[in-house]
């Protein structure tokens, strides 16, 4: 994202709490701060993107946090997801502290669409804030929708987080059915993604899991740490989500196993398996020839 507004011309200084992630962005033309207080003072919109709730209050309100830098007139854009009712007790707390004005925009779109820049951008804040915030985001995504006032942004997020969890649920039901049926899975994917059972898990994700690939686009801990802030908005609001929570009971097996929190969430498929007592991949015969 980073390497992005670079590309769009905008001069970029960033910290990163681990030293190689800033050597990467540096050696692509970013100033280095010296944290985020430095970054805060020497910019006019700052943003923020870390794993959770707590990692944005310290980031922005803990020792040397981006309030110390932070004035009148500029503006915190925080770009992770986190709870919707934290953003808003936060972005109180920053407006009386310094009266900079909070912005909440987290993403979708995955490693892919944050290398491509066409990640969609969910914003939440005033209008003047999202006017102001908008070059930078047309430099990092595509799809770009102002929600409403501060909160909202995240409140939509959680949405998204939702619905890419029952995708991801489906997209494992399909492969192993078709994988249990003796069906090519790369070929499977191509027939059907066109179609109206097409959606970026499949064929995003869908590909990874036929090539047993784990590696993180985004990792399971992330995900899971995503669907707790679902849950939590929906117990609050008395909505009932049953495929969320067995999407968040399946991937807890895939977090049980050594190194599981790391992986992608591609690798929830190895719960199915573990259900199906069948793996995508082996030789068994398939399913027409399995039933007697």
């Amino acid at each position: 994202m980073v390497k992005n507004l670079l590309k769009a011309g905008f001069s970029v200084v960033g910290w990163n709490r681990s030293k190689p992630g800033i050597e990467d962005v540096a050696a692509a033309g970013a100033a280095e701060g010296k944290g985020p207080a430095d970054v805060a003072a020497r910019s006019d919109i700052i943003i923020t993107m870390v794993p959770d709730t707590p990692d944005v209050r310290a980031a922005v309100f803990g020792k040397g946090g981006a309030a110390e830098g932070l004035t009148k007139g500029k503006l915190l854009v925080d770009m992770s997801t986190i709870s919707p009712g934290q953003t808003r007790q936060m972005a109180a707390e920053l407006a009386e502290k310094c009266g900079a004005e909070w912005v909440d925009a987290p993403v979708s779109g995955g490693d892919i669409g944050a290398i491509k820049g066409t990640l969609s951008i969910m914003v939440g804040g005033s209008e003047g804030a999202f006017a102001r915030c908008r070059p930078p985001f047309e430099a990092m995504g595509k799809n770009i929708v102002h929600m409403g006032p501060t909160g909202c942004g995240q409140a939509t997020k959680l949405v998204n987080q939702t619905l890419c969890a029952v995708n991801l649920l489906a997209v494992c039901e399909g492969l192993m059915l078709g994988a249990k049926s003796g069906l090519d899975l790369t070929k499977l994917i191509k027939a059907v993604e066109a179609g109206a059972a097409g959606s970026w898990a499949l064929s995003n994700l869908g590909p990874r899991m036929a090539a047993r690939n784990w590696a993180p686009g985004f990792m399971v801990k992330l995900q899971q740490k995503d669907l707790r802030l679902v849950l939590q908005a929906a117990a609050e609001g008395h909505v009932p989500l049953p495929g969320t929570a067995l999407v968040h009971q399946l991937l807890t097996s895939i977090q049980a196993e050594t190194g599981g929190d790391s992986q992608g969430t591609a690798s929830m498929i190895r719960a199915m398996e573990k259900l199906a007592g069948f793996r995508i991949g082996s030789t068994e015969r398939g399913l027409e020839d399995s039933i007697s």
